[in-house]
C-alpha cells in the first residue's frame, strides 16, 4: 500500500475545510462511498487526510453517514492515527459551552447502524471496547489544549444518540444523573470501526450547548440549532488551532495497544 497520509481528521459539524493546497481523491470501499472526497495536504510535514463527517454541505444526518466506508477510505490511504472533533452537548453544568472534552468512554443509545466489520461473517471477531480512545493521543491532546489556553475536560463519557432529533427532558435528566457528561450523535459506531481497523483514535468534543435536562438551571433553555451553530462558528477556529499544533507532535512510533487491538479477536478459522 502506497501512504498517502499518516493522520486523519474527520470534520463535524461546521468543520467542513482544513487544509490548505490539498489535492482530493475519490476513494472506493467495499462499503461504498464515504462522505466526500478526501482531501490531502501536509501539515507540519506529516501527510493529512481530511474528510468532513456530514459531507461538505452538511448533507449527511448522523444515521446516514457511512462510517464504515469512511473509516475504511482513511485506512486505505495509509492513515493509522484519527484525530475526530465533533460538536457534543453538555450534560453536567461543570462542562459548559466552549469547553473541550477529550473523551475517554462511551455509551451507545443508537440502532439500526452498520457498526462492524464483521457483522456478516465469513470471520468471526469480537473487539474489546473497554477502554475504546487512543491513550496516547488522548494525553497529547489534553496536554496541547491547556498550552492553548483552552479550557479541557480530561475525561468523559459521551453518550450516542439516535438522532436526528435533540433529546427529551426526561432522556436528558437520565442521561445527567446516570453521571454521563456528553451527549453527541456520531460517536458511535466511529470509534469502534476505528478500533476494528486497529487505528489510533481519539475524541474532541466541542461543547456546544447545555442539554435540556439540566432544568435545574433556570438559564438553561432547550437546544436550538441556532444556537449550536453560533458556538460553532465562535469556537470552531479554536478546534482546528489545537488539531494544527496537535499533528506535529505526534510520535512516530505508536506504542499504544490500538495497532495492536484485533489479536486475540477472532474466533475459529
Amino acid at each position: 500500500m502506497t501512504v498517502k497520509a499518516e493522520v486523519g481528521v474527520f470534520g463535524g459539524s461546521g468543520f467542513y475545510r482544513f487544509l490548505d493546497e490539498v489535492e482530493f481523491v475519490a476513494v472506493d470501499t467495499p462499503y461504498g462511498p464515504p462522505s466526500d472526497r478526501v482531501a490531502l495536504g501536509e501539515l507540519g510535514g506529516v501527510r493529512v487526510a481530511f474528510l468532513p463527517r456530514h459531507g461538505a454541505r452538511h448533507q449527511l444526518p448522523p444515521g446516514a453517514i457511512n462510517y464504515r466506508a469512511n473509516l475504511w477510505a482513511l485506512k486505505e490511504l495509509g492513515v493509522s492515527r484519527v484525530l475526530a472533533p465533533a460538536a457534543a452537548g453538555s450534560l453536567q453544568p461543570q462542562v459548559k459551552p466552549g469547553d473541550f472534552v477529550i473523551c475517554d468512554q462511551f455509551v451507545d443509545r443508537t440502532r439500526g447502524r452498520a457498526d462492524s466489520f464483521f457483522s456478516e461473517g465469513p470471520r468471526v471477531a469480537h473487539v474489546s471496547a473497554a477502554d475504546p480512545y487512543c491513550p496516547v493521543l488522548r494525553g497529547l491532546a489534553i496536554a496541547t489544549a491547556r498550552e492553548l489556553g483552552i479550557t479541557v475536560h480530561e475525561r468523559g463519557t459521551v453518550v450516542v444518540i439516535q438522532g436526528p432529533r435533540f433529546s427529551t427532558r426526561a432522556e436528558s435528566r437520565w442521561f445527567s444523573t446516570m453521571g454521563w457528561e456528553v451527549v453527541n450523535m456520531t460517536q458511535y459506531p466511529e470509534v469502534v470501526l476505528a478500533r476494528e481497523l486497529e487505528l489510533c483514535y481519539v475524541n474532541i468534543s466541542l461543547i456546544t450547548d447545555y442539554d435540556v435536562g439540566l432544568e435545574d438551571h433556570p438559564e438553561v433553555q432547550p437546544v436550538s440549532v441556532a444556537e449550536v451553530e453560533k458556538v460553532l462558528a465562535d469556537n470552531n477556529q479554536r478546534v482546528q488551532r489545537l488539531i494544527r499544533a496537535l499533528v506535529p507532535r505526534l510520535p512516530a512510533e505508536r506504542t499504544c495497544p490500538c495497532a495492536t487491538a484485533m489479536q486475540g479477536a477472532f474466533i475459529g478459522g
